[in-house]
């Protein structure tokens, strides 16, 4: 079984930034990509950024120049560095990570989510 724990998330005001944190904890795997996704009340999930095993990254347009996802693999923990905070970020983030066990069997996981808040 591999849990994810966040951490990072908080209330700030417009133009400022926050670090979410998450790490995966078990053992017996091997993370693949590892990414963020949020949801804000009434809209569905969508994707914020993923960054591969190799360190290969992706963003949603509306993050893009704003927002750094990196992971150390080592610890097991994938972060996203959100700069130039707006209202609209304002959501539930989610951490998502995809791998493999060493038995073969593929496997996506999902945190429990992290309240971020924007404030004007």
């Amino acid at each position: 079984q591999v849990q994810l724990v966040e951490s990072g998330g908080g209330l700030v005001q417009a133009g400022g930034s926050l670090r979410l944190s998450c790490t995966a904890s078990g053992s017996g795997f091997r993370l693949n990509s590892m990414g963020w996704y949020r949801q804000a009340p009434g809209k569905e999930r969508e994707f914020v950024a993923r960054i591969t095993i190799i360190g290969s990254t992706t963003y949603a347009d509306s993050v893009k120049g704003r927002f750094t996802i990196s992971r150390d693999n080592a610890k097991n923990t994938v972060y996203l560095q959100m700069n130039s905070l707006k209202p609209e970020d304002t959501a539930v983030y989610y951490c998502n990570v995809e791998g493999m066990r060493w038995g073969g069997a593929n496997f996506v996981s999902w945190g429990q989510g992290t309240q971020v808040t924007v404030s004007l």
